[in-house]
């Protein structure tokens, strides 16, 4: 199984994104999806995961409200929409297929990573 997350980009402090991550080499359906983050010098960290069939959803604390977290399994595609960004949001962004946890060891495959960065 392949991940592949994209768009990633520069965008100011208010701003949006809305990053893609592509499954292939297996039904994405079979997994819970998730996305951490890792900004520079720090340890990767959980921001949101969904189930299976969407019906459950986790957000981590610092971007509940802001951010959300979508799937199509027709498409093998989960994304994120990012809106109301902080310099702090700034990361390297992966997606992950697994289990639907907040922990990272549930997960069995990760994408490479899609840079974000929110300039002040």
């Amino acid at each position: 199984v392949q991940l592949q997350a994209s768009g990633g980009g520069l965008v100011q402090a208010g701003g949006s994104l809305r990053l893609s991550c592509v499954v292939s080499g297996g039904a994405m359906s079979t997994y819970g999806m998730g996305w951490f983050r890792q900004a520079e010098g720090k340890e990767r960290e959980f921001v949101t995961t969904i189930s299976q069939n969407s019906d459950k959803s986790q957000y981590a604390e610092s971007v509940k409200g802001r951010f959300a977290i979508s799937r199509d399994n027709a498409e093998n595609t989960v994304w994120l929409q990012m809106n109301s960004l902080k310099p702090e949001d700034t990361a390297v962004y992966y997606c992950a297929a697994g289990a639907p946890s907040n922990a990272s060891e549930w997960y069995d495959f990760w994408g490479q990573g899609t840079l974000v960065t929110v300039s002040s």
